[in-house]
């Protein structure tokens, strides 16, 4: 399976998951999200995408395990994964490009701008690899 997990440049970039070799993705809070974060197995692939000012997919990573219950939360009702970097994009892909790929109409990632773990088709994935490229 694929994903996209989403993140400010400020709080956690990528170069700073590639720094700490891994880590542990955990304080979701948006139930949709959780329902997501939950069925994450290991292995599964994430475009890491920034929020924010820059709004781009910015490289790829994994998860290294499967979604567990979070150890931080005492209710029992959240849970994290644990992802590790695999490469940086040899170039961003940014929003307004990712909209005009006709894989991703209707897609989370352009119709709920908060939502910070959606699934990525293995088609979607390859537009933007392919933008990457160019």
């Amino acid at each position: 399976m694929n994903w996209l997990v989403k993140e400010e440049p400020q709080s956690y970039s990528f170069d700073r998951l590639v720094a700490d070799g891994g880590t542990r993705w955990s304080g979701v809070r948006n139930p949709l999200a959780q329902k997501h974060l939950r069925t994450i197995a290991e292995g599964d692939r994430i475009l890491y995408y920034h929020t924010g000012t820059v709004r781009a997919v910015v490289g790829t990573a994994r998860a290294a395990v499967a979604a567990y219950p979070d150890p931080a939360d005492r209710t029992g009702r959240l849970w994290a994964v644990d992802i590790v970097p695999v490469a940086p994009l040899a170039r961003p892909v940014p929003l307004d490009a990712i909209r005009r790929i006709k894989a991703f109409a209707g897609h989370p990632l352009v119709r709920m701008p908060r939502l910070s773990v959606m699934p990525v088709s293995d088609a979607q994935w390859t537009a933007i690899e392919r933008l990457a490229r160019v």
